[in-house]
């Protein structure tokens, strides 16, 4: 499928949690031309539970993404205060979000799970679609090396997207388990067709470069004619990109899809040590950077969905100044 003509570009968005939320925020201020494509490997808190004891893809990640989406209006508040609120209790609702609980509800209404985020997402008149990167539950591995305080090298299997998230060693190499899942056709179709995809920002190993393990997907990744931005985040993470600087996250997707296109980098100063390091290193994959403030007033460590959304415009536009 080819690209549309109308002046609002095609994005796909690829992520998780926080970070993905932060994009979608931003894009949905640009386009109402939006696909988010999201992880489907949670396997903690009330997803992790509902995966387990009903067998359905963890739907937090989702849920996250569908109240990105939601307008800036009254409706739209509402209904993405609803589907974020979980339930405090001593019973088995604790900890539930409520729009886990609809998201399910939905699939097993109607027996298909990208007809069940469409309605949800119809229902909030959400700007855009969300869509999992893979049609079954996913588990994901890491190889993380640790250096003991005798010199010597750890090496572990850590089994699991809540315990690779908060891994204190390296993280060498992912793996997906099954490790040919079967993609979401219509993401992968989403992909094939889009003007942009747009990487990150969001935990790096865990909810970000998963994606490219999904073979059909990343295929898409490779072949479409999309241009790709990456967007770094404002600190590192506690956990799997502890110690990690802005050009070691680069090295990490390159390590993972060497052959991937990348034609924009996104960076906010205050995360960037080096930038001329960083620059070099999104020059080596055939990108440009864009260094902007993109982080929020206040300082802490979130993106500003209007500094982001004007940072994507200048990629978009091939607006990048002198870096």
């Amino acid at each position: 499928m080819g690209r549309t003509t109308s002046s609002a570009p095609a994005v796909v968005a690829l992520g998780g949690g926080h970070g993905l939320s932060a994009s979608l925020s931003a894009l949905r201020l640009m386009s109402d031309r939006l696909t988010a494509v999201v992880t489907v490997a949670d396997d903690g808190g009330s997803s992790g539970r509902l995966r387990e004891e009903l067998d359905v893809l963890p739907p937090g990640d989702l849920r996250m993404a569908l109240a990105a989406l939601c307008d800036d209006s009254d409706w739209g508040r509402t209904w993405s205060d609803l589907l974020q609120h979980r339930f405090v209790s001593s019973g088995h609702l604790d900890n539930h979000a409520m729009g886990n609980l609809m998201i399910v509800a939905l699939w097993e209404q109607l027996g298909d799970t990208v007809a069940g985020l469409d309605w949800v997402g119809r229902l909030l008149g959400a700007r855009g679609r969300v869509l999992p990167m893979a049609s079954v539950p996913l588990v994901v591995e890491a190889d993380v090396h640790r250096d003991g305080d005798d010199g010597a090298v750890a090496r572990e299997t850590v089994v699991g997207q809540s315990r690779v998230a908060v891994t204190d060693g390296r993280i060498e190499q992912l793996r997906l388990v099954p490790a040919d899942p079967p993609a979401c056709a219509e993401a992968v179709e989403a992909v094939r067709a889009a003007d942009w995809v747009v990487l990150g920002p969001g935990s790096w190993y865990s909810s970000v470069l998963v994606h490219l393990l999904v073979p059909e997907l990343a295929a898409a990744l490779h072949e479409t004619d999309a241009r790709v931005c990456v967007t770094l985040n404002l600190s590192a993470e506690r956990g799997e990109t502890h110690g990690l600087s802005a050009p070691d996250h680069l090295a990490a997707l390159h390590r993972h899809a060497p052959d991937l296109r990348v034609d924009a980098v996104v960076a906010d100063p205050s995360a960037v040590d080096d930038v001329a390091a960083l620059a070099a290193s999104a020059n080596g994959m055939g990108a440009r950077l864009l260094m902007r403030q993109v982080r929020r007033g206040d300082g802490s460590a979130q993106h500003d969905p209007l500094r982001l959304a004007a940072a994507f415009r200048d990629v978009f536009e091939g607006v990048y100044g002198d870096v």
